[in-house]
């Protein structure tokens, strides 16, 4: 039953952490939250979440620990400083995307700790998080599936149970590096209709019901069309999971050529307009406008 469940989010004031954080508690389950600029969280108290301003204070009887943070480094030391105060059956829930070698540290805490580790990141960005339509990419024990998935069913449209801890951070690499290669795909498509003198609303006429077309094309297109870079899923961000999933290719000896080209794109684009939503790689391939004159 979902009142039996406590769960400290770790990361409840990040972009995607502060709504999870919200529709687990709405769901029924008991929350409290910490994120590292409190002030972020502070909106979840309406929801009847207690905003913590430590870890270990978030973490304080907790069955469930939910980490949802930037990077590996700060995944792990949010958890040790934590896990003290937490139940003795707690189970660790790691939905950040930080890629296969820090979710193999993960492993090795979970293990030094005696916590059982759940590896379930996500598909989806703000808005489908809000709304509780994420997917959610889960692996690990099966006698553990049980009691986390009221907080998936509470954040997600659907999970997709893969195999043991680790499985889901594989797939959330390949996942992503499409939705990376369509988007500077679309990008540099616009970019280049542009360069061309032709209005790129063309483009997305021409492909329209046909095999080409894309609901992702047509959403990140419309975005760069109307230079509506607000962050959904920041450059930066995309930056860095480009930079993971490069890592994870190398380490299984794959050979990815086009989606190096990508990850170095995403990582110059980055540079100046880190903070924008990650279809603003368009920026660096814009034709200039006396180009366009």
């Amino acid at each position: 039953m979902t009142d039996q469940i406590q769960v400290a989010v770790l990361g409840a004031g990040s972009t995607m952490g502060l709504p999870m954080a919200r529709n687990i508690a709405r769901s029924g389950m008991k929350v409290r939250g910490w994120n590292r600029t409190i002030e972020k969280a502070s909106s979840l108290e309406d929801d009847g979440v207690q905003v913590c301003e430590t870890p270990r204070d978030a973490a304080a009887g907790a069955n469930v620990i939910l980490t949802m943070l930037a990077d590996g480094d700060a995944v792990i030391d949010a958890v040790e400083h934590a896990i003290d105060k937490a139940s003795d059956d707690v189970l660790w829930l790691q939905m950040s995307t930080i890629g296969e070698a820090a979710t193999d540290r993960c492993a090795e805490v979970a293990q030094s700790h005696s916590l059982t580790l759940i590896d379930a990141p996500v598909l989806g960005t703000k808005q489908p998080a809000e709304d509780g339509k994420l997917v959610v990419l889960a692996s690990g024990p099966a006698d553990a599936r049980a009691r986390v998935q009221p907080i998936f069913d509470a954040v997600g449209q659907k999970t997709i149970w893969v195999g043991e801890a680790g499985a889901g951070t594989r797939l959330k690499m390949v996942a992503n590096s499409w939705v990376l290669t369509v988007t500077e795909g679309t990008a540099e498509t616009i970019a280049l209709a542009e360069g061309l003198g032709l209005d790129p609303q063309l483009f997305l006429d021409a492909v329209e019901g046909g095999a080409l077309d894309l609901p992702y094309l047509r959403m990140k297109g419309k975005a760069i069309i109307g230079r509506d870079f607000e962050a959904s899923f920041r450059l930066r961000l995309a930056a860095k999971d480009a930079r993971l999933i490069e890592e994870s290719a190398q380490r299984h000896d794959i050979d990815v050529p086009l989606f190096s080209t990508i990850r170095r794109r995403l990582a110059e684009g980055a540079k100046e307009h880190g903070d924008k939503d990650f279809c603003a790689t368009y920026l660096t391939s814009a034709p200039k406008e006396s180009d366009r004159a």
